[in-house]
């Protein structure tokens, strides 16, 4: 006599999982293309970009106000990149210390405070070094609005002496930048917004081309979409990017993003160290 034994479904379809985990199942699960990491170095190295680029603003608007002539050599310290091929436009209104306008910001004598409106528009491109250590170019389209307020400083003394000068600004960007490596490309659409607080810059600025003291903050909400052969992923994620001011003689200041710690150089946009 022959017993015949049952196979509840549960077990046949523990079996079936088994059977597919071992490899006998044609599908698989991919692999995927997002890299948490990688993305926080490439928006720190956006952010990072932008940030120098801000910096060099300033001194340009205050250039551009007719402060002073030692800008053109305190500015000369900054690169002149090549591959940034922006167009950048200004409006400016000067106030005296009653907060009265001062006609075309002159005499220059009597203008305690500068605002001025900048827009940014163009290309810029780098080639950078990724979290896994390879070469990645990066190309992009910038649209950024400025409103900076210069505020100058005076010390006590008959007759004033102007000491320093203090940055204040907010600044909306929608820009779109894309980094190729040899296995990936990965394409951002950021809109960010960037908060200047109290960024001082000491006089006489030939002496003093970097800030004293002061932040940089940046919330960046970014569309991503990393490619490989023909596979592509999208995610949406949010940093924020914090500058802190002084930088050391060389330029060098530490930039923040997500808690991953990198090292911003002013003068070449260069993002670097990131741990």
């Amino acid at each position: 006599m022959r017993t015949a034994r049952y196979l509840s479904p549960f077990v046949g379809a523990v079996a079936a999982i088994t059977l597919a985990a071992c490899g006998d199942s044609p599908t698989g699960v991919t692999a995927s293309l997002y890299n948490d990491s990688t993305v926080t170095v490439d928006v720190a190295t956006s952010a990072g970009d932008a940030a120098a680029l801000s910096v060099e603003a300033m001194a340009a608007n205050e250039t551009a106000a007719g402060a002073s002539a030692d800008l053109v050599a305190a500015t000369a310290v900054f690169e002149t990149n090549p591959t940034n091929t922006l167009t950048v436009t200004r409006d400016r209104t000067c106030f005296d210390a009653a907060g009265a306008v001062v006609a075309a910001c002159s005499p220059f004598t009597s203008v305690r405070k500068i605002a001025t409106r900048v827009t940014f528009n163009g290309s810029r491109s780098k080639t950078e070094t990724t979290t896994g250590g390879n070469a990645a170019t990066w190309v992009g389209a910038v649209h950024r609005v400025s409103n900076d307020t210069l505020t100058r400083n005076f010390n006590t003394a008959t007759p004033a002496v102007e000491t320093s000068r203090t940055h204040t600004d907010m600044t909306v960007g929608h820009d779109t930048t894309t980094f190729a490596e040899a296995t990936n490309t990965r394409f951002m659409a950021e809109a960010s917004h960037d908060t200047v607080k109290a960024v001082v810059f000491n006089l006489p600025r030939t002496s003093n081309p970097f800030p004293v003291s002061g932040s940089i903050v940046r919330v960046d909400s970014v569309h991503v979409a990393i490619t490989k052969a023909s596979k592509t992923e999208t995610k949406d994620v949010v940093r924020v990017v914090t500058i802190t001011f002084p930088p050391d003689a060389q330029g060098n200041v530490v930039l923040t993003v997500n808690g991953k710690i990198c090292t911003l150089n002013l003068v070449t946009h260069k993002v670097s160290a990131c741990h």
